[in-house]
C-alpha cells in the first residue's frame, strides 16, 4: 500500500467517524426520535455489552465453545451474574466478578502446581 493511500485512509476514516458522532449535534432539534425507536435504544447498551462479554465467556483461544467446568471465565461470568441478581449493583458485580474470576485463576495455577 501505498503511502497516499494511507493518508487517504486516515482521513477517510477521520471524517466518517466525525460525520457520524456528531449527525445529532449538526442537525438540532429538527428531527424527532419516534418513542417506538427510543424506547429499543435504551436496550442498545445492554446488547452491545453482550455482544462484548458473550464470546469471551464461552469461547476459548482457538474460537471452539467451551462450556466446561475448567473455564473460569465462564464460571466467574455466572458468579458475577448470579450476584447482580442478589444485589442489583452494577458496580459491585463489576468487583465481585473480577475477585471471583481472579481467585478461580490464582487457584487454577497453584492447584496445577501442586
Amino acid at each position: 500500500m501505498a503511502e497516499w493511500e494511507i493518508w487517504a485512509t486516515i482521513v477517510v476514516l477521520a471524517l466518517s467517524t466525525a460525520i457520524t458522532r456528531s449527525g445529532f449535534w449538526l442537525i438540532g432539534h429538527k428531527v424527532a426520535i419516534p418513542p417506538r425507536v427510543q424506547e429499543m435504544l435504551r436496550y442498545a447498551p445492554a446488547c452491545a455489552l453482550a455482544a462484548i462479554i458473550g464470546p469471551d465467556l464461552l469461547l476459548d483461544a482457538g474460537g471452539g465453545v467451551h462450556l466446561e467446568l475448567g473455564n473460569p471465565k465462564l464460571l466467574a461470568g455466572i458468579a458475577a451474574l448470579g450476584f447482580y441478581l442478589w444485589r442489583r449493583n452494577m458496580l459491585q458485580t463489576i468487583v465481585f466478578g473480577m475477585l471471583v474470576f481472579t481467585l478461580l485463576r490464582v487457584l487454577h495455577v497453584f492447584g496445577a502446581a501442586q
